[in-house]
């Protein structure tokens, strides 16, 4: 299978970019790859596989990112991967959380460049769809690029052709995971270099990207970027993603057009017993920067905690977004949202399974 284009991603985001939050983003956007959370290998080898792998066919190109330093286990869960249809595997070289650490593998993998090709190579061997890496600048206070250049030479001999790379160095000792997403300096020019440096390889970066001017400035020197927290918190921001980067028409044009769009899929999800607030908990950010969105907010949490909450307390929060207006330009007011609350039917009896 010939590698994915990477020009602009989502990022593996723990507790974040689960099944229901890569549904709803690949209504708004439908070229941007997607990654599901990182899935440390052993508990999807020892534990439920269905639960942590099963995704929506629409969500494609859609990858799986593995956590591990067990080489057979990686090759092994690299091959459950590609039976359920993801499109590519990728490797985590970059989490810096202690826990992920003390268990040998994310950002610690640094400095133990060998075990990442090894298992790039044997991951390869057994699957057809492609292999990559993401990871870190560097460890620590380390300011060279020493060690990225090390992982860099070993995983391009074992065959890896795709590297994402977080432009910070991931500090293992002193920063909670938190504030290593924040603390560390961001050093853009070390990515650009490693792109210089290896031509061939298709270098994606990572880390502090804030929309699409900072995607636009970012291409000039690397040949994908990929969005994390602020894709999550401001998702509709890549609704012109296709068009400018990809040439072809959005996915949707509005805000209500993506709800309205979600709700089949919602109700779906209910009736097999998924919780409102599971999903909807992906959706706060649709309306970030209109007014009226912290009204939005509130509304849908609020209201999807309800003892009974079910589809209909979305579609009628939904409902006021366009009643009367068929280009409503933002959520509902404040004193929309008290009306509603006291609305027959707010409460009305869950879907099956719900």
């Amino acid at each position: 299978m010939p590698a994915l284009a990477h020009k602009i991603c989502v990022a593996p985001m723990m507790e974040c970019t689960d099944r229901h939050q890569r549904y709803f983003m690949r209504l708004i956007t439908r070229f941007t790859v997607l990654y599901t959370e990182m899935i440390p290998v052993a508990a999807l080898l020892n534990g439920d596989r269905q639960r942590l792998l099963r995704f929506d066919e629409s969500e494609h190109p859609v990858a799986v990112q593995l956590g591990g330093s067990d080489r057979a286990a990686l090759r092994d869960g690299a091959k459950l991967a590609e039976d359920f249809g993801y499109d590519e595997v990728n490797i985590n070289v970059g989490c810096p959380s202690p826990r992920v650490n003390a268990g040998r593998f994310g950002a610690c993998l640094l400095d133990e460049p060998d075990i990442v090709a090894d298992s790039v190579a044997l991951m390869r061997a057994a699957v057809d769809i492609p292999v990559t890496v993401k990871t870190r600048i560097g460890l620590d206070h380390d300011e060279s690029a020493s060690r990225l250049y090390r992982l860099v030479s070993r995983i391009e001999q074992a065959g890896c052709t795709t590297v994402v790379v977080h432009a910070r160095n991931a500090w293992l000792n002193g920063l909670s995971p938190k504030e290593n997403r924040d603390v560390p300096p961001l050093r853009y020019p070390v990515v650009h270099a490693l792109k210089r440096d290896f031509p061939h390889l298709e270098i994606v970066v990572n880390g502090g990207i804030r929309d699409l001017h900072d995607v636009r400035e970012q291409l000039r020197h690397c040949d994908g970027v990929m969005l994390g927290r602020e894709a999550y918190a401001n998702p509709f921001l890549l609704a012109e993603a296709d068009r400018e980067f990809f040439g072809a028409a959005p996915h949707a044009c509005t805000r209500e057009a993506v709800l309205y769009r979600f709700l089949p899929y919602l109700e779906r999800q209910l009736a097999e017993g998924v919780p409102l607030s599971a999903i909807t908990r992906h959706i706060l950010g649709l309306y970030r920067g209109v007014p009226g969105a912290r009204a939005w907010r509130r509304a849908v949490s609020e209201r999807s905690r309800a003892k009974r909450a079910d589809a209909v307390t979305l579609r009628e929060v939904a409902h006021l977004l366009t009643a009367g207006a068929p280009a409503s330009p933002g959520p509902p007011s404040a004193e929309s949202v008290a009306a509603l609350s006291s609305r027959p039917g707010m409460h009305a009896k869950s879907s099956p399974g719900a």
